[in-house]
């Protein structure tokens, strides 16, 4: 502003739209950016491939990740998406380096494909191991609270990032598997 920096008291609202209706490919997660945790939404758009080499296209995400977890997504969850074009994209321009937005990313993936939208109070966490094991992410407390603060009231989280003791209010689903997941999001 003109009298100088403001704090911005609530920096996830900037990059979570929940006005709209509830769309398929779309899921919550909760990343760590800097010193705090922030939500953001990331979506994702499966659909019939025109090419003989559907296109993998990620905004804010690693590229090559992305053609990994389809890879763990086709082998441990199931889902074959070789003659599928995959999208995805973190709302609002924001950039995703961490792994903790595997589990998301495949749940909005799955979610596109089978064309069924996510619960609106869901949050989704944790990162994605070759083998389908979902490993855990720093600060996972953390992350939930902030989830919880934000109206969140069910979160999928990596088994060894459930919460000592319940939080007010939240539902957690803690995972070990990416079948477990997928199977907690179906």
């Amino acid at each position: 502003t003109e009298q100088g920096m403001k704090e911005v008291k609530n920096p996830s609202a900037i990059f979570l739209d929940r006005d709209s209706e509830p769309a398929s490919g779309s899921a919550v997660m909760v990343v760590w950016e800097g010193t705090r945790p922030l939500l953001v939404e990331i979506q994702a758009l499966v659909d019939d491939s025109q090419l003989s080499n559907p296109r993998r296209v990620a905004v804010g995400l690693e590229q090559n990740r992305l053609a990994m977890l389809l890879a763990v997504l086709h082998r441990h969850g199931g889902l074959s998406l070789g003659d599928q074009d995959v999208f995805a994209n973190v709302v609002g321009g924001v950039k995703v380096p961490e792994t903790g937005a595997d589990l998301a990313l495949l749940a909005a993936i799955v979610s596109s494909f089978r064309d069924r939208s996510l619960p609106r109070d869901m949050v989704i966490f944790g990162e994605v191991g070759l083998s389908g094991e979902i490993r855990p992410v720093p600060s996972g407390q953390e992350r939930l609270s902030e989830a919880a603060k934000h109206g969140f009231t069910r979160a999928i989280v990596p088994r060894a990032n459930a919460p000592k003791g319940a939080i007010k209010g939240m539902q957690v689903v803690a995972v070990s598997k990416l079948s477990e997941a997928l199977a907690a999001v179906d």
